[in-house]
């Protein structure tokens, strides 16, 4: 299935799940914020949450510094 992360298309199994789909474009174990249709998406609600074709995500990263 289709989806778009960050701006940009991914393809993505069906049925994925937000987990997954932070795992393909972050590397990152914290600081990670994630929303669906721009509705925040819980950490602990990531591995439950399913994605459907043409969802939009938006994954946001912490970084430190001035």
């Amino acid at each position: 299935m289709k989806v778009i992360v960050n701006g940009e298309p991914r393809e993505l199994p069906d049925g994925a799940s937000v987990a997954e789909a932070v795992a393909s474009v972050s590397g990152a174990a914290s600081g990670i914020a994630v929303a669906v249709n721009d509705e925040v998406v819980r950490r602990s609600a990531w591995e439950g949450t399913t994605l459907r074709e043409a969802d939009r995500l938006e994954v946001l990263t912490a970084v430190q510094g001035g």
